[in-house]
């Protein structure tokens, strides 16, 4: 049986035409509705994706934590260390696993922290 409102989960937006949104962008638009997240708000974050979010960290972890604090849940640095094997994008870029799965990744944590 079908789920009527599934969510579509953050890696299916990543790189995908016409929008083309990059990690940190990707993690807005998976939880869109869940954070009532603007299209402007997600168009903002462009900036922070392909290693130039604070201090170098992956923008996909970044964008994950920016929506925690929202709701005043913990980090999830550690967690995302643990699976990820660093934080820093040029640590974690197309080393271990590709960008797309760094995306899940963080989906993944926000999902479980909601």
């Amino acid at each position: 049986m079908k789920e009527v409102n599934k969510r579509i989960k953050s890696e299916e937006y990543f790189h995908v035409l016409p929008e083309k949104l990059n990690c940190s962008q990707a993690i807005l638009k998976g939880f869109q509705k869940e954070f009532d997240i603007t299209d402007q708000e997600i168009e903002e974050f462009r900036a922070w994706g392909g290693g130039r979010a604070e201090g170098g960290v992956c923008g996909a972890l970044f964008a994950a934590e920016h929506l925690l604090r929202q709701i005043g849940k913990k980090s999830v640095v550690g967690e995302f260390y643990k699976k990820a094997g660093g934080v820093l994008c040029s640590d974690i870029k197309e080393k271990q696993f590709t960008c797309a799965e760094y995306v899940r990744i963080a989906d993944e944590l926000v999902q479980k922290n909601l």
